[in-house]
C-alpha cells in the first residue's frame, strides 16, 4: 500500500510543465506551453501543457493526462513504477508496504478525521459569512469594518470574508444544534475548553480570514480583532491539523493560481489584506506568507506556476531584513527574483488606497529591482566608509549569488555586484569559487537511479488502448464534465447554491443517464461529496486510477485561447473563458437533454416501426402522439440554448 499523503507529496513535487519539458521542447503561449507531441510524428506543434490545471493534451492524437500519465506513456511504465519514478527524480523518500490490518484501519481513521474535519471547517466558514451579512452585530461592526478598509461587497464575498460575534459559545451552541462532533470542531481550533473543561469559541468579536486550499477549500481561519486588547493577541489562528499546516499554505493562491500562470508571475506580500486589496484592484497574481518566514513547502507550491516572483516590502528597513533569508531561499529554487520597495510607513495596501489602482500598477513596473542588486545597494549603504564591514556584506550578498542554480546569472551578477559595490570583479569572483567548492563538498552522495529496479514495470499495453476507447464521440457527456469540473463549486442560484448542485439536480429530474463509464464515475463521486458538504472537484485530476485522470485532462483541454489581435486591431471585446459560467453550464446541461431526447425518439420510433409492422393501430397511434411531443420539447430546448448563446 502506498499512502494518500505519498502520492500527493509526489503530485505536489512532479510540475506537469518540468516533467514534460524533460522529453519536449517547450514555448509558452498565453497561460500555456505548447511543442511538438512525443507520442505521434507532426511538423506544426499540437501538444498543450496547461501549468494551472497541472495537465497536458495533444490535439493531434488525442493523448491527455497529468505528470503520472505522461511518464506511464513516455517511459512505458505502470502506476506504482510512474509513481516510483517521479519520487527518484524529486528525492522523495519511497515506502511501499504491506500493512497490517491494524495499520489499514489507521489509515482509513486518519483518512475520515481529514474528510470529517473538512465538513467542520465547511460549516465554519457558511456560519462566519452567515453572522457578517446577516446578524445585526455582524453588519454593524464586522462588514463596517471592511467596508471602511475599501473592500466591496463583491470582493468581501469572493474571498469569504467573516465575522465571530462577541460572545462565549455564539458557534459552539450553533454546531451543537445542527449535530456538528464537538472533538473534531476542537481539533480545527474553532472550539476551545477553559479550566473547568466548559466549552468556549476560539474566535470572538474578530473578522474572520478562511484560508483556503489550493482547490478553494476552507482548510483554516485566522481572526483579526477589531478593538486593541493588550491581553489578546492581534490574530487568533487555527493550530496545525490533518487539513493544516501553515508552512505548505499561501493565502489567496486559489484565487490567483491562474492568473499567475497567465501572467507568468507572481506578486509576494505578507498580510491578507494586502492581497484582497491587490485583488480588487484588479492585481489577481498575488499571494501572501500570512506573516510568516517563506518556507520551502510555499516556494513548491510557487513553482508549480511561475519562476518568477516579485516581493513587495513594506517600508521598513528592519522588516526587509528579517526577509533577506527567505529571497535567498528562492534564488536556491532556481527563482528569478525582483523587489518593489514601498515608501517609508507604507505597505501596499496603504500605498494602494493613498494612489488608486492606476498609479499603483505603474508604480510597479516602474520600480521593480533585481533582489541580487537591491541586496547589495541596501548594504553598500549600511556599510559606509567601514571596509571591515564592507568586506563582510560583499560576503553575504555573494553568498546569495552563489545560490542560484544558473551558472551564466550567477556571472551576471557577480560583474554587477562588482561595479555597484566598487570592488575588482577578479576578487568577487574568487570568493564566488572558494563558497561553491565549499558547498558542492557538503552535497550528498549521487542519486541512485531506477535503472536495476525498471524490471517487471513496463506498462500493460491495454490502458492506453482503454484511454483511446474512451475518447469515442461521446460529446455532450464530456462537456457536462468539463463544466461540472471547471465550475462546479461555483454559485449559481439561490434554489441550488452551485453549479454541481444545479446539474445533479437536473440530470436527476429528467431521468438522464450517464453513458461513458467514467462520467458516470465522476458523477457518482460528485454527488457523494455534496452529501458530505465537502465538494473536491480537484482530486479528479489527482486520481489514482490513471484512466481517470487521461479522461479529465482530455475535457479540460482546450484548443483555443483569445488572441489580445481581437481587441487591438479590430475593437472587439471577447470576454475570456469562464466569464459566462452560468451560460456555459445552462448551454451545456440543455445539449445533454436534447441529445437524451433524441435518444428518446430513437427508441420510440423503432417501437412505432415494430407496431406497424404487428399491425397494432391503438399502439402506433400512441407511439405518434408520444413522437410528437418529444420533438416539440427537443425544439423548446433548441430554443432555449439559442436564446441562452444570444442573450
Amino acid at each position: 500500500m502506498i499512502p494518500r499523503n505519498k502520492i500527493e507529496e509526489i503530485l505536489d513535487a512532479a510540475k506537469v510543465e518540468d516533467v514534460v519539458a524533460e522529453y519536449v521542447n517547450l514555448k509558452r503561449r498565453g497561460a500555456n506551453l505548447t511543442g511538438l507531441c512525443p507520442f505521434h510524428l507532426e511538423k506544426t506543434p499540437s501538444f498543450s501543457v496547461s501549468p494551472s490545471k497541472g495537465i497536458y493534451k495533444c490535439f493531434g492524437c488525442g493523448n491527455a493526462g497529468n505528470a503520472v500519465n505522461f511518464i506511464m506513456e513516455i517511459e512505458h511504465l505502470n502506476y506504482i513504477a510512474a509513481l516510483k519514478h517521479l519520487a527518484n527524480k524529486y528525492n522523495i523518500e519511497w515506502h511501499e508496504q504491506e500493512l497490517s490490518k491494524e495499520e489499514q484501519f489507521e489509515e482509513k481513521r486518519k483518512a475520515t478525521e481529514k474528510e470529517s474535519l473538512q465538513i467542520v471547517n465547511n460549516f465554519a466558514e457558511r456560519y462566519f459569512q452567515e453572522i457578517l451579512w446577516e446578524d445585526e452585530e455582524g453588519q454593524t461592526v464586522g462588514l463596517s469594518y471592511f467596508e471602511e478598509r475599501g473592500f466591496r461587497p463583491e470582493t468581501i464575498k469572493t474571498f469569504k470574508l467573516g465575522y465571530a460575534k462577541d460572545t462565549w459559545d455564539a458557534l459552539t451552541n450553533k454546531a451543537q444544534s445542527e449535530g456538528y462532533n464537538l472533538d473534531l470542531l476542537k481539533l480545527g481550533g474553532l472550539v476551545k475548553t477553559n479550566d473547568q473543561n466548559n466549552l468556549y469559541d476560539a474566535y470572538r468579536n474578530r473578522i474572520i480570514f478562511p484560508i483556503h486550499s489550493i482547490s478553494g477549500k476552507p482548510i483554516a481561519f485566522a481572526g483579526r480583532y477589531l478593538i486593541k486588547d493588550p491581553k489578546s493577541p492581534k490574530y487568533v489562528n487555527s493550530p496545525e491539523t490533518p487539513l493544516y499546516h501553515k508552512s505548505n499554505e499561501l493565502y489567496g493562491l486559489y484565487y490567483a493560481k491562474q492568473s499567475i500562470a497567465k501572467q507568468n508571475e507572481v506578486y509576494l506580500v505578507e498580510g491578507y489584506t494586502d492581497v484582497i486589496s491587490l485583488y480588487q484592484a484588479g492585481i489577481h497574481n498575488v499571494v501572501a506568507s500570512s506573516g510568516t518566514s517563506l518556507t520551502e513547502g510555499q516556494i513548491k507550491l510557487i513553482k508549480r506556476f511561475t519562476n518568477n516572483v516579485c516581493v513587495l516590502y513594506d517600508g521598513d528597513a528592519a522588516g526587509i531584513k528579517a526577509s533577506l533569508r527567505g529571497t535567498d531561499m528562492l534564488l536556491e529554487a532556481g527563482m528569478n527574483v525582483k523587489i518593489v520597495l514601498f515608501p517609508d510607513g507604507d505597505d501596499p495596501d496603504s500605498f494602494l488606497q493613498k494612489i488608486g489602482a492606476v498609479d499603483f500598477t505603474a508604480y510597479l513596473d516602474a520600480n521593480k529591482k533585481d533582489f541580487i542588486l537591491f541586496k547589495a545597494s541596501l548594504l553598500s549603504e549600511e556599510a559606509s566608509n567601514d571596509p571591515i564591514q564592507k568586506a563582510e556584506l560583499i560576503k553575504e550578498v555573494v553568498e546569495s549569488i552563489c545560490k542560484i542554480p544558473d551558472a551564466f546569472k550567477r556571472s551576471i551578477f557577480l560583474h554587477e555586484t562588482s561595479l555597484l559595490m566598487g570592488i575588482e570583479e577578479q576578487v568577487v569572483i574568487n570568493e564566488a569559487n572558494k563558497i561553491i567548492r565549499n558547498n558542492f563538498n557538503k552535497r550528498a552522495p549521487d542519486e541512485t537511479t531506477l535503472q536495476e529496479e525498471h524490471e517487471n514495470t513496463t506498462i500493460d499495453e491495454s490502458w492506453v488502448e482503454q484511454v483511446q476507447d474512451l475518447q469515442r464521440n461521446d460529446v455532450q457527456e464530456n462537456d457536462l464534465i468539463r463544466v461540472l469540473l471547471s465550475y462546479g463549486d461555483k454559485e449559481f442560484s439561490d434554489e441550488y447554491v452551485n453549479v454541481a448542485n444545479y446539474i445533479l439536480h437536473e440530470l436527476a429530474a429528467d431521468e438522464i443517464e450517464i453513458e461513458h463509464p467514467v462520467a458516470a464515475q465522476i458523477i457518482v463521486a460528485v454527488h457523494e461529496q455534496l452529501s458530505k458538504q465537502d465538494l473536491q472537484l480537484g482530486y479528479f485530476i489527482r486520481h489514482d486510477d490513471p484512466i481517470i485522470t487521461a479522461y479529465v485532462a482530455d475535457v479540460m483541454s482546450y484548443d483555443l485561447e483569445i488572441s489580445p489581435n481581437w481587441e487591438k486591431k479590430f475593437d472587439v471585446i471577447v470576454e475570456p473563458i469562464g466569464t459566462n459560467y452560468k451560460q456555459d453550464v445552462s448551454s451545456s446541461v440543455l445539449r445533454l437533454k436534447i441529445k437524451h431526447i433524441e435518444k428518446l425518439m430513437l427508441q420510440n420510433q423503432k417501437e412505432l416501426e415494430a407496431f406497424e409492422k404487428e399491425r397494432q393501430h391503438d399502439k402506433v397511434q400512441l407511439n405518434i402522439q408520444v413522437q410528437m411531443l418529444l420533438l416539440k420539447r427537443r425544439a423548446e430546448l433548441a430554443k432555449s440554448i439559442e436564446t441562452i448563446i444570444t442573450k
